[in-house]
């Protein structure tokens, strides 16, 4: 009974929300729920009402759906990460065997419940929020980039009047003096010599945006690895009676971690010629500059397990 009412709630706020899914067909949202996390389904739904969170709010976990029943854990494993970052306050849904939690009906009309109404409370608070003007706080980032270009320039500040024509004719002519003065090679030739189009500029996003998902779960992974590992330095019994100490000098540090990259189409428009030039890191010219004395120690229990290796 508790559960056919949770569900008749759960398709009313789906309605309210937007949502036009096959689960809002009759007894599709009951045998979805059913199955759980092995249900493809059931992982759409969570997963669309976490991409509209994610749109809203500042999310760094995300929740994929799965494709298979087999990919159920790693499901269960993406949800347990994104409600830790929620703080989401169902113990059920938090606590327990993570590859089991979803595969119990309740639990799974608690996490649409849950996730629903957090979805409802972002879009209120959207909507109450007041607008924000566009000088506020120095402007847009946009603004704040052409500011920037002027002041590295030196230029005075435009007049209200100016086009963008205009504005921008007097950057090229401002650069085009700057670069008067100083030597030839100062600058170096662009990389990138060919002209583009804007079906090229959609595709050079692309990449860069495919690269970017790559190399943030890479930063992720690392950025795990280094809180494993400095949470195991608490672990002895010495250590514990410094873990204030610990935390203060590390978490200044741990929080401007970030696994988002900054690198944009605006860096290949700036790269230079000599970035194209590939020097090996074991090279004898670069080793002059990076040899250090603990590679020496590194190199000595290596060569003496070798040794053993070979007489034995």
């Amino acid at each position: 009974m508790e559960c056919d009412l949770m569900e008749t709630d759960i398709l009313e706020s789906l309605e309210d929300l937007g949502y036009k899914g096959p689960l809002l067909e009759d007894g599709a949202l009951s045998q979805a729920v059913s199955a759980g996390a092995s249900s493809p389904e059931f992982t759409k739904l969570c997963a669309w009402l976490v991409s509209e969170l994610r749109v809203l709010c500042k999310l760094e976990e995300n929740v994929q759906a799965t494709n298979s029943p087999s990919e159920a854990e790693e499901f269960q494993l993406e949800v347990s990460g994104l409600l830790g970052e929620m703080n989401c306050p169902y113990l059920s849904l938090t606590s327990g065997d993570v590859t089991k939690r979803l595969l119990i009906q309740k639990n799974c009309l608690l996490l649409l419940t849950y996730l629903i109404s957090e979805l409802e409370a972002a879009r209120m608070l959207c909507v109450n929020a007041p607008p924000k003007k566009a000088q506020e706080g120095g402007g847009s980032e946009v603004f704040q980039e052409l500011k920037g270009i002027c002041i590295a320039l030196g230029m005075s500040k435009p007049p209200a009047n100016i086009t963008m024509f205009q504005f921008f004719s007097g950057i090229e002519k401002k650069l085009k003096e700057t670069l008067a003065k100083v030597p030839p090679n100062h600058v170096g030739k662009p990389l990138l010599k060919k002209p583009m189009g804007p079906a090229h500029w959609e595709k050079i996003e692309a990449i860069n945006q495919a690269i970017a998902n790559e190399y943030e779960v890479r930063r992720k992974l690392l950025i795990k690895r280094l809180d494993v590992t400095v949470q195991s330095f608490g672990w002895s019994d010495r250590a514990k009676s410094q873990t204030e100490k610990l935390a203060k000098v590390y978490q200044p540090k741990r929080s401007v971690l970030s696994p988002k990259t900054t690198i944009s189409v605006a860096h290949l428009l700036a790269a230079r010629q000599d970035l194209s030039k590939i020097l090996r890191t074991s090279s004898g010219s670069i080793r002059e500059k990076t040899a250090c004395a603990i590679n020496k120690v590194i190199r000595v229990p290596l060569i003496f397990s070798k040794c053993i290796y070979f007489c034995s």
